[in-house]
C-alpha cells in the first residue's frame, strides 16, 4: 500500500521532517559516542575493551538486526515499526544516560542498537512509500543531505556537550528530538506495507547471526589480554564460528526451497561474482575506516591533549567532502565505471591515513590533522559513492533492496570485528589511554595495518571490479549514487528507486 504525497505539500514536509529527525538520532550516536569515551572511561574507570564494547555493542544488534527491522516494517506498517523504534532508542538513550557503571552503559547500548534496526530502515522506507513518484528522489535527496549536515554537526555538539554539561548528555538529547519525532509522526506521517509481504520472519537465521557477532566479537576483543587459551575465549570463539556455519546452512536451504519462513539473507544474490566481489571490498574498506574512526578521536585527546570539541571536529572535513562530492563521484563512475574512482579513493584514503601518523603529543590542528583530514576525505568522498552504485547495479532490479540491506550489514559487521580485534592486537589494552605514549605506539601501529588493509582493498577493486558494472545495469535502476553516502554504513536503498524496500517480496 503506497501513497503519494506532495514534496510541495505540509504533510510532505512534516514526514520529511519526522524521517530526518528519526534517522538523524541515530546517525548523531554512531558520531558523537566516540568523543565522550576518555570522560566515560575517567568516571567509570574502564579498559580499553570496555570502551570497544561501548561502540560495538551498539553496531553488534544493529548488524545484526537491521535486515530483519526492514522486514517487519514493509510486514506490519513502516510507520509503526518505526514509532517503536523510535521510543525503544529513546528508552535505551535515557538507559546509557543513567548508567552506574561500564557493563550498564555497554547493555544500554546494545538495546539502543536494537531500536536503531527498527528505525533506521523505516526512515527511508517512509518516504520512498509516501511520496508520490515524481517527489521521491527530490526527497530522499532532502533526507540524505539533511542526515549529512547532521553528521558534520554530531561531532562537534557532541564535544560541546561534554566540554558543557557531561558526557550522560551525549545519550540523554535524544529525549526531547524522540519526543518530537513521535508526535510528528504520530499527526502528520501516512502508514504504509508491502502488501506482497507474507510468510514468517526468519528468527532463527537473525538468532544465529546475532550469535555469531557476539561470539566473534567477544572472543577478537578479549583474546589478545585474557590469552587466546582463556576457556571463555575459546567457548565464545567456537559457538561464533558454529553459529555462522549454522546460518549459511539454514540460509542456503531457505533459499533454494523457498521455504516459510523466507530466509533472512537470501544467498543466491551471490550468485553474482561482482556482487560478492564488491562486497568484500566493502568489507575490508568499512573495517580499516571503521578502526580510524574510533581511534582517532581517543589519540587527539589522549595522546594530543585537544578538548572534546576540537577532538569532535577532526573528522569535519570528511563529512563535508562527502557531502559535497559524493554525487560528482557517483556521476564519474558512471561514464568511466566504478573500477577507476574506487580504486584511487581508496589509495587516497590510505594516503591520509599514513598523514595521521605524523599525529602525536604536539599535534597542531590546522599543521597535522586537518591535511590527513582532508586527504582522506577526498578518497572517501571519490570511493564510496561508486562503490555502492556498484554493488547495487551488480544485482538484479528486484534484488536492489536486498543487495542495498546486505551491503549496508556487510559494512558495518566489518567495522563491528575490525574495531574488536585491530586495538587488542597492537597493544591498545588495559588502561593504555591512561598511558599517551603507549597510545600514541599503538596507535601508529594500527593505522599502518590500516593502510595495508586500504591497499589490500585496492588491489583487490583491480583484479574483480569491472567497469561496465554501471553500464550494464537496466536504465529503470539509476545506479548512480546522486546523494550524500553515510560514513557509517553504506545507503540502505538506491537513490530514485521508488518503492524497495530491505527485504524481498519475491522471494
Amino acid at each position: 500500500m503506497a501513497v503519494s504525497v506532495q514534496m510541495s505539500s505540509g504533510t510532505g514536509r512534516w514526514v520529511l521532517l519526522a524521517t530526518v529527525l528519526g534517522s538523524g538520532m541515530a546517525m548523531l550516536d554512531a558520531t558523537v559516542v566516540n568523543v565522550a569515551l576518555p570522560k566515560i572511561a575517567g568516571e567509570f574507570g574502564s579498559s580499553m575493551a570496555g570502551l570497544q564494547w561501548t561502540v560495538n555493542a551498539y553496531t553488534l544488534t544493529l548488524a545484526g538486526l537491521i535486515l530483519l527491522g526492514g522486514s517487519l516494517g514493509d510486514r506490519f506498517g513502516r510507520k509503526r515499526i518505526f514509532l517503536i523504534g523510535v521510543v525503544w532508542f529513546a528508552i535505551a538513550s535515557a538507559l546509557c544516560g543513567a548508567a552506574q557503571d561500564i557493563s550498564m552503559l555497554i547493555a544500554a547500548r546494545a538495546l539502543q542498537g536494537v531500536g536503531g534496526a527498527l528505525l533506521t530502515p523505516g526512515s527511508l522506507a517512509i518516504i520512498q512509500a509516501s511520496f508520490a513518484p515524481e517527489d521521491r528522489a527530490k526527497a530522499v535527496g532532502a533526507w540524505s543531505g539533511l542526515g549529512g549536515v547532521a553528521g558534520a554537526i554530531g561531532p562537534f555538539l557532541g564535544g560541546w556537550l561534554v566540554d558543557a554539561a557531561g558526557w550522560r548528555w551525549v545519550f540523554l538529547l535524544n529525549l526531547p528530538l524522540a519526543a518530537l519525532v513521535i508526535a510528528v509522526a504520530i499527526r502528520h506521517v501516512p502508514e504504509t506495507f508491502d502488501e506482497e509481504a507474507h510468510g514468517r520472519f526468519d528468527v532463527l537465521g537473525a538468532v544465529l547471526a546475532a550469535v555469531t557477532l557476539g561470539g566473534l566479537t567477544y572472543a577478537l576483543t578479549e583474546g589478545p589480554e585474557a590469552g587466546v587459551t582463556s576457556p571463555l575465549v575459546v567457548a565464545t570463539g567456537v559457538t561464533g564460528i558454529a553459529a555462522a556455519t549454522a546460518f549459511v546452512v539454514v540460509e542456503r536451504r531457505r533459499s533454494a526451497a523457498r521455504s516459510d519462513p523466507q530466509a533472512m539473507l537470501p544467498v543466491d544474490v551471490f550468485t553474482s561474482r561482482q556482487f560478492t566481489a564488491i562486497n568484500l571490498v566493502t568489507f575490508v574498506m568499512y573495517g580499516a575506516m571503521s578502526v580510524v574512526f574510533f581511534l582517532l578521536v581517543l589519540t587527539l585527546q589522549v595522546v594530543s591533549g585537544f578538548n572534546p570539541i576540537a577532538a569532535g571536529t577532526a573528522l569535519l572535513p570528511v563529512t563535508v567532502l562527502m557531502l559535497l562530492f559524493s554525487a560528482r563521484a557517483g556521476a564519474l563512475a558512471q561514464r568511466i565505471g566504478p573500477r577507476l574512482p574506487i580504486t584511487i579513493g581508496i589509495l587516497l584514503s590510505a594516503a591520509g591515513m599514513l598523514l595521521m601518523t605524523r599525529i602525536g603529543p604536539d599535534a597542531s590542528y590546522l599543521a597535522d590533522v586537518v591535511p590527513a583530514a582532508l586527504v582522506f576525505g577526498a578518497g572517501l568522498a571519490l570511493a564510496v559513492a561508486p562503490l555502492t552504485a556498484a554493488v547495487l547495479a551488480a544485482a538484479s532490479d528486484r534484488r536492489a533492496g536486498v543487495a542495498s540491506g546486505v551491503n549496508n550489514a556487510v559494512a558495518r559487521t566489518a567495522g563491528l570485528l575490525a574495531v574488536a580485534a585491530i586495538p587488542p592486537l597492537v597493544g591498545l589494552t588495559g588502561d593504555a589511554y591512561n598511558n599517551p605514549s603507549v597510545f600514541a605506539s599503538g596507535f601508529r601501529i594500527a593505522l599502518m595495518v590500516c593502510v595495508v588493509l586500504m591497499v589490500g582493498a585496492a588491489v583487490l577493486t583491480v583484479l574483480t571490479v569491472r567497469d561496465d558494472t554501471l553500464s550494464a545495469a537496466p536504465p529503470s535502476a539509476e545506479p548512480e549514487c546522486k546523494i550524500h553516502c553515510a560514513v557509517t554504513g553504506p545507503p540502505l536503498e538506491p537513490s530514485g528507486r521508488p518503492g524497495l524496500s530491505t527485504s524481498d517480496p519475491d522471494l
